[in-house]
């Protein structure tokens, strides 16, 4: 089944919706590298009250660069089997069932390259959790279990050059040199770019970026 495809601005009055219908809505937003899921978030918070959502970002259940350099997969960082996706599925459970309760969530800093366990927390008072990242419906590696949290998924379709652009940007912004840039998003990025594209069908609607 193809997924409706929605704007922006459609998807903040869906967002909208969530929160006037339901105390504990999980809402997974995924999408290809570059493609603007952390702008969009930040667009959803900003038109939102921003007490009653937390966004909670897959990245910080990378495994660390010393595990991944012991498994022989420092270069393939990003790919599906270079997070811990157990703790990741844990993590959801935990917000399907908080309650009452706190959750705490690790963040990644890109300057370092780093997780910071516990630095997030959904507080009892969020009735909209938003869930980022590349493989929420990836359906192999143990990824295949989060789809059953999520209320409702959306995949973010951005144009194939620009996205390109504004990735090897980034990379050159957080420290690498163009050549760095441009190879690592065409070994690395891209091979998980295709992964995560063959999961898009799956998602409930398709918000076209700009």
């Amino acid at each position: 089944m193809t997924p409706v495809i929605i704007s922006q601005s459609d998807a903040l009055m869906r967002a909208k919706n969530f929160m006037e219908e339901s105390e504990n809505f999980i809402l997974g937003i995924f999408g290809k590298p570059g493609s603007g899921k952390s702008t969009f978030t930040e667009y959803l918070l900003h038109n939102l009250d921003p007490e009653s959502v937390a966004v909670v970002p897959m990245d910080g259940f990378h495994l660390s660069d010393g595990e991944l350099i012991r498994l022989g997969k420092r270069d393939r960082k990003g790919a599906p089997d270079t997070f811990d996706v157990e703790a990741f599925i844990a993590l959801l459970g935990d917000l399907r069932n908080r309650g009452e309760n706190e959750i705490s969530f690790p963040i990644f800093d890109r300057k370092t390259e780093r997780n910071f366990p516990n630095v997030g927390v959904v507080s009892h008072r969020v009735q909209l959790v938003i869930i980022e990242g590349n493989y929420l419906l990836h359906s192999r590696d143990g990824w295949e279990k989060a789809a059953a949290y999520f209320d409702e998924t959306w995949y973010l379709k951005l144009d194939d050059t620009v996205r390109v652009r504004r990735l090897i940007d980034r990379h050159v912004f957080f420290g690498k040199n163009l050549s760095a840039a441009e190879l690592w998003v065409r070994d690395s990025d891209e091979k998980n770019a295709d992964l995560i594209g063959a999961s898009a069908s799956l998602a409930d609607f398709t918000v076209i970026m700009e």
